[in-house]
């Protein structure tokens, strides 16, 4: 409380010793006099702010005396755009279609304009008869020490051309969609890649669709490239190359090679390649591992790729959660499994995940499609 009855140039000075206004605000009453002209009360919010008041006189009362306009503390980044939740001292936007990041204004200090993101591609189609696995979409992040948080292993930020240090303005977001399946046996109709996601000068490629049996089918029975490879269906057959564009840290891997007997390859994870078909266990490819990272204010795996068909008595592949996974599909962290010799499971939305290959002769189902991507932005605020 400021004194009851000042006097012209009483001072009266105060600072956040522990840094902690943002939490235990500190509320200025006015005593009675004006502050900067207003019959109104003062709430400090801003870590680490400090604030000298003069008692000027009865029409404007007390006026903060440091230099600029206003009461004087640190500034953070002002945004608009997704769905904005809070994490600690950080603010989080979470596109899961397309938008814009507004950035109204920026913070005073240069370290705590660079955000922090995550930018996930749309999965990769699963084949069908037999078909590979989709590959991950892509998966890139890059951490911001202004934001405390864990991770994913392919942060990027020892690159700098991976660093982004916001300005006052508008940046369009694109979040890809996944790939479709493909619906019949022809050549000329296989499964499609998933589109890529982009924030501000951040592509992730759309993950590489899953071959699909065809014979004869030059060239369809393989993988596709993309942000992972997708994997390759029924034969003597190569999965599709990952991280595709190149970038570094690489934003996924390639997808599994396929086997004679009907038996095809997983696709590409962001962390670990799809799993070759393997014989005499007679199983058909996993999908590789995807990104664990904690922007979101909660561990979330994204691009797991997806698992390889197969015959019976053949195994169909797992979706990349881990190593020989056998966790019932769908689950959200990563692509779909091949399914119990009828149609892959799809890729879960928002995560990236690449969808499993259909199995046998299914080419109706319609739920093997790539899961499409996400971008988030996260930054301090206070």
């Amino acid at each position: 409380n400021l004194p009851s009855s000042p006097s012209v140039g009483d001072i009266v000075a105060v600072k956040d010793y522990a840094a902690n206004f943002s939490v235990n605000n500190l509320t200025i009453g006015r005593g009675g006099s004006n502050m900067n002209g207003a019959a109104l009360d003062y709430t400090a919010n801003t870590k680490n702010l400090s604030l000298t008041l003069v008692y000027a006189d009865a029409t404007k009362g007390w006026l903060s005396v440091e230099e600029g306009t206003g009461f004087v503390g640190e500034t953070y980044v002002v945004a608009t755009g997704g769905t904005i939740t809070c994490s600690g001292d950080d603010k989080i936007h979470t596109f899961t279609g397309p938008g814009t990041f507004t950035v109204c204004s920026v913070g005073d200090s240069a370290a705590n304009n660079l955000v922090s993101y995550v930018v996930v591609a749309g999965g990769g189609g699963g084949g069908r008869s037999n078909g590979g696995g989709g590959g991950a979409g892509g998966f890139r992040e890059t951490k911001s020490p202004a934001t405390p948080y864990t991770a994913s292993p392919l942060d990027g930020y020892s690159t700098p051309g991976n660093r982004i240090t916001v300005t006052a303005t508008g940046y369009p977001i694109t979040v890809g969609a996944g790939g479709a399946k493909a619906t019949t046996s022809s050549p000329s109709n296989p499964s499609t890649d998933g589109s890529n996601s982009s924030f501000s000068t951040i592509t992730s490629g759309g993950g590489g669709g899953g071959g699909h049996y065809s014979n004869p089918g030059p060239g369809q029975n393989d993988g596709r490239a993309g942000g992972s490879g997708g994997g390759a269906a029924d034969g003597s057959t190569t999965g599709g190359s990952g991280n595709s564009p190149s970038v570094t840290p690489a934003q996924g891997t390639d997808g599994g090679d396929g086997l004679s007997g009907g038996l095809a390859g997983g696709g590409g994870g962001a962390t670990q390649a799809g799993e070759d078909a393997s014989s005499p266990t007679t199983s058909a490819g996993d999908g590789g591992i995807g990104a664990t990272t904690v922007i979101s204010g909660s561990s979330v795996m994204y691009s797991g790729g997806g698992g390889g068909g197969a015959p019976s008595p053949g195994t169909c592949g797992v979706g990349g959660i881990n190593p020989g996974g056998s966790a019932p599909a769908p689950q959200v962290d990563r692509g779909g499994a091949g399914n119990g010799g009828v149609c892959g499971q799809a890729g879960s939305a928002n995560t990236g995940g690449g969808a499993g290959g259909a199995s046998g002769g299914a080419i109706a189902c319609n739920v093997n499609t790539g899961g499409s991507g996400v971008v988030i932005i996260r930054y301090k605020y206070k």
